[in-house]
Order: C-alpha cells, then structure tokens, then sequence
C-alpha cells in the first residue's frame, strides 16, 4: 500500500510504548496469560492502551500524547497499578526487563492475531525468540522533513539510550555479559538496523519506499525493524533501540531525555547529519550493547574516542537549559544518579549474586515495577552491597 502523508504532529510531544513480561508467581517462569490478561483489563476503562503483543507472554501499553514529564510519569504509574491489581486477580505478575532471564523459546504461544501469525510464517523460530521486551518512543514532528532530520541527527545518541536501558544480561539462562543481549535478537532479522540516509520525506517516500514497496519485501512501515523509524500515520519519529526499564520512572525519564536531545537538535546547534556519521555507528551500537555505561564510543565526525558513560553525563549537562525549558529537570536528574551509580543490567545482576538463582532475577523485577524499589533500598540498607555503593559515591 501506498506510505500514508506525513501527519503533521506537535514537535517534541511524546508518547511511549513498553512490552512488558507476564510471569508465574509459583516459578516465575513466563506464562501465556495475555489472553486472560487482556480480558479482565478489558472490563473497565484502562489508562492509555493495552495490546497484545507478538506471544501469549507479552502484553505492549502504551501511553497518551503528552508534552510534560509530570504528566507522562502519573498516567505510566497509573497504568502499572492497574496492570498490577490485574496480575494479583490472576496470580501473574508484570515485569519490565529486555529478556526473561530463563525462558525457553520453544514453549512460547504465538498470539492468535493475523500479523502475528504471518510473521511466525516467514521467520519461522525468530518469531518466537522475540519474545523481548522494548520501550519504544514516539516524537512529535511538525514535517516528514523534520522527522528524518531528527532521525539521523539522532544516530551519534543512539548507545546513549542503550546503555542507559540495558536491562538484558541473562538469556536461556545464562549470563550473557552483554548489557542489553535483547538487541542481539532485534538484529536477526533482515530489515533491522538503520534507516537510509535520505533528508527529505518526498526523496524517502518516492525514491525509498516505493521502490522497496515495489519488490514485494514490505507493505508498510510495519515491516521495518530499524532503530529509528518514521511513523508517517503518527506524526513522529519512533525510537526502538530500549530495553524495557525495570520502573515506569525511568521509562519516562528516557522519553524525556529524547525529547530535551530533539529539542537541542532542533535549535542546530550542532553539525548537520552526515551519511559518513554511520561508518562507525555498528561499531559504537555493539559497544553500547555489550559494555552499557563502560563503553568506548566513536564520535562520527571527530573520530575521537569517547567514554560512554562521560558522554552521557556530558550531554546531560548540555541539555539541561532545554530540560528547564520542558520542565523535565527531574527526568534528567533521574538519569544523572543512574549514570553514576549505575544501571538495570548491573542490578539485576546483582540480585542474581545474591539470591543464588535466576528466579531471584525476576523476583527482583516484579518488586522494581510494583514500585518497590526505594522502600526496599531503604530497608535493607544494612545488607545491600548495592546499597552501600550509593551511599560511598554521594559521599565524594
């Protein structure tokens, strides 16, 4: 089908959309309870939306349009307690998390939905090894031309978002020391990666997308798995590259560091996107996905090597008149502690050391979500290495 006209959105609106786990309470192994999930949230009117997603272990919310951090982060919290309540009715619980840490692909259920189906048709096992868990998020656009604008002046901060989401490490369960291992599924299939290095939508529209329409491979939009994509039917911009955050506070406080990062783009305040920029763009995604914050990035234009972790902090620095401006302060803040205490992958990790096994992996994540996480941090300060770390970097 033809690409639909570029709908014109408020620039540097928001929205986000979180694949999140659905667990045994008795193994806390996954479950095929999207079906039942789905229903009995149904039943009465559900913050933003609930969908089903690609197997029976999954479900995908997504929020309302929003320009503000408060705003998104009440109606996030206010989705997660209503997935919560429905998960305690059911005996399932709700998790983020790029990956189950054990989970065996062979035993998930494809959802009894038409795309669904078509999609296990074509790739066969691959269907049911994505069952991972992304945060995606929507920017507003005013033109298809700003869009692919952001799209590829985006490309430097990509493993920013990677490493600051990475929540990953365990698959089949084993350590993969990767911080976001859910990545590596995203890349097998064919027509991931990044997006033609085209500027203007009427040169993407006709001189991409048609001719790609044309050899049957795509129908839609749909069919792209890139790191950025255009949404022409939204208005925006969707960033893909996320592990879902263990807490709806972080999912929200990288929605907005997107949105302070398209508004400093925005103002031209740097280099315009070269099509060179993506010469070491693989390179710096891998570092990203295997090292999180301890990685060694590339700049595209300089070529100098850059921490990852001093990048970020770097960025966030530079970004906070824009924040003000948003009124995202908080967000930002949120991803300075992580930055320097460090994050998800890191955690989860820990718990795995200290409950022994990878159930105690999702035993953690199911209290992080609930929104437990500074009651449990507070009273188990005694114990806690992670704990005692914090307290150690406050103090220089």
């Amino acid at each position: 089908m033809p690409l639909p006209t570029f709908a014109s959105s408020p620039s540097l609106t928001m929205g986000v959309e979180l694949e999140l786990q659905l667990v045994s309470l008795s193994d806390f192994d996954l479950v095929a309870a999207s079906p039942d999930m789905l229903e009995l949230l149904g039943r009465k009117p559900f913050p933003g939306n609930v969908t089903p997603e690609i197997t029976q272990s999954m479900i995908e919310i997504n929020s309302s349009v929003h320009s503000k951090h408060t705003e998104l982060l009440a109606e996030l919290r206010e989705i997660r307690d209503k997935l919560v309540q429905a998960g305690d009715r059911l005996n399932v619980g709700v998790c983020g998390g790029g990956t189950h840490p054990f989970q065996q692909w062979s035993q998930r259920k494809i959802f009894a939905k038409p795309r669904f189906r078509e999609v296990s048709a074509l790739y066969g096992y691959l269907a049911k090894q994505f069952t991972v868990f992304g945060q995606h998020v929507h920017i507003g656009c005013s033109s298809g031309d700003e869009a692919l604008f952001l799209l590829h002046a985006l490309n430097r901060y990509i493993p920013h978002f990677i490493a600051l989401s990475g929540s990953s490490p365990f698959l089949q369960g084993a350590d993969t020391q990767f911080t976001s291992a859910r990545l590596n599924s995203v890349f097998a299939f064919p027509l991931s990666g990044r997006a033609p290095f085209l500027l203007t939508w009427e040169s993407f529209e006709r001189d991409y997308f048609a001719r790609m329409e044309n050899t049957g491979i795509v129908r839609s939009m749909k069919d792209f798995y890139w790191d950025l994509r255009p949404k022409p039917e939204y208005g925006t911009i969707e960033l893909r590259v996320c592990d879902t955050p263990l807490t709806v506070e972080r999912a929200a406080a990288l929605a907005c560091y997107l949105q302070a990062l398209c508004r400093h783009l925005l103002a031209r305040e740097e280099a315009p996107p070269l099509e060179d920029d993506y010469l070491v763009y693989n390179y710096n995604r891998f570092q990203a996905c295997r090292f999180g914050l301890d990685g060694t990035i590339v700049h595209p234009q300089s070529h100098e090597q850059l921490s990852l972790r001093e990048d970020i902090l770097a960025t966030l620095r530079r970004l906070e008149p824009h924040a003000e401006a948003l009124g995202s302060q908080a967000a930002l803040e949120h991803l300075y502690r992580e930055a320097n205490e460090g994050g998800d992958a890191q955690l989860l990790r820990e718990a795995f050391d200290d409950a022994g096994s990878a159930e105690g992996i999702v035993d953690e994540a199911l209290r992080r979500f609930r929104g437990e996480d500074e009651a449990w941090l507070a009273t188990s300060a005694a114990t806690s290495s992670r704990w005692r770390r914090i307290r150690r970097l406050r103090a220089r």
